[in-house]
């Protein structure tokens, strides 16, 4: 809860409190109620580093946000009250971040789309001395415009390696020669330029911005928006599935589950043969495959105790064990044998011929 004493037609009581009265100019004190009524005008307030921002760059950047937003420059001590004074949730929050030659910048367009404005906005430009690298500075191999002579030895001193191809030197290899956040040597710096490169860029540095009680840190301002969309549709995934696997129904997956459970419900009544009319057309052709299979099986088991008849039929009786069938003409002879060896046997036939 705001302090009442430092509502914005108290200031003087606010500094009387702080020790300041008599370090406080009645111009400072002016400045202080001026912006703190004007901040709170507006939904997003964001915290700029201006540090070695060229006045040239700052002038096109004004005109380019001219109706978007605005930037209001003060002293990074008046800020510091403003922001504590400030009767807005979480605003506060924003003294974290006031750095280098910090400014506010005031707007009622979303964060995100003013960032990716700013964004846009920025230009190149050539690397001084003590800059602080925005990136990982590359240098990638290949041909260079450099001629072949002492550039060789300036190369090597910041490790890169170099060579001479014709008339040209070449880079042999990437090489980074400054990481994100590091200061920029001369040597480095001087190298940079030679090689035309640009690494450094000209625009506006918001570090942090507000809205409605949360504080945007800029490393989330200045993201890819592609990022964030496949974020989402990862946790759109994620959510989904989850929810199939507990069965929480949500307007999203609620025919999903009904499909799921129907489809659970069949396959439990064809297991447990329940007829319905959705199972009634499978159960009946699984029956009727299982029938034919039974009786499939049943002639299969016939066949074997109706051949031997058939043998018997065709082949007449088989001849004992040890005993060899003669051919005709041998058993002719025999019998032409017997009848001359028993002449008795004819006898009689021919008494019934007498008679």
């Amino acid at each position: 809860m705001t302090n009442p004493r430092l509502h914005w037609g108290g200031v003087s009581g606010y500094f009387m409190e702080c020790g300041a009265k008599n370090m406080v100019s009645e111009k400072k004190k002016r400045v202080v109620n001026e912006v703190g009524k004007e901040i709170e005008k507006y939904s997003v307030i964001g915290i700029l580093d201006m540090f070695k921002l060229p006045s040239s760059q700052l002038h096109e950047i004004r005109e380019a946000l001219r109706g978007e937003a605005k930037i209001r420059m003060v002293k990074k001590r008046l800020m510091n009250m403003i922001l504590e004074r400030s009767s807005l949730k979480g605003v506060g929050r924003l003294n974290d971040f006031l750095q280098g030659e910090p400014a506010f910048l005031l707007s009622n367009t979303d964060p995100f789309r003013l960032a990716r404005k700013i964004e846009k906005s920025k230009s190149s430009a050539p690397a001084k001395p003590g800059d602080i690298a925005p990136k990982d500075i590359l240098i990638k191999a290949g041909p260079t415009s450099l001629s072949a002579g002492p550039v060789i030895g300036e190369l090597q001193r910041v490790k890169i390696p170099a060579g001479v191809e014709g008339e040209k030197i070449t880079i042999k290899q990437d090489t980074t020669i400054a990481k994100e956040g590091e200061a920029i040597s001369k040597e480095v710096a001087d190298i940079l330029s030679k090689l035309a490169v640009r690494p450094m860029e000209i625009g506006l540095n918001m570090v942090a911005a507000w809205e409605d009680g949360l504080v945007y840190k800029k490393d989330v301002l200045f993201r890819d928006p592609q990022e964030y969309v496949e974020e989402l549709r990862q946790a759109y995934s994620g959510a989904f599935n989850l929810s199939l696997n507990i069965g929480y129904v949500t307007a999203e997956n609620v025919e999903l589950l009904l499909s799921m459970a129907g489809a659970e419900a069949r396959a439990l009544a064809k297991e447990a043969g329940v007829v319905t009319k959705d199972t009634a057309p499978e159960l009946l052709s699984k029956a009727g495959a299982q029938a034919k299979a039974l009786k499939d099986k049943a002639k299969i088991e016939e066949k074997p105790a109706e051949e031997p008849q058939k043998e018997e039929a065709k082949g007449g009786k088989e001849p004992e064990a040890g005993k060899e069938e003669k051919p005709a003409e041998e058993k002719g002879e025999e019998s032409k044998a017997g009848d001359e060896e028993n002449p008795q046997s004819k006898e009689p036939e021919k008494k019934k011929e007498t008679e």
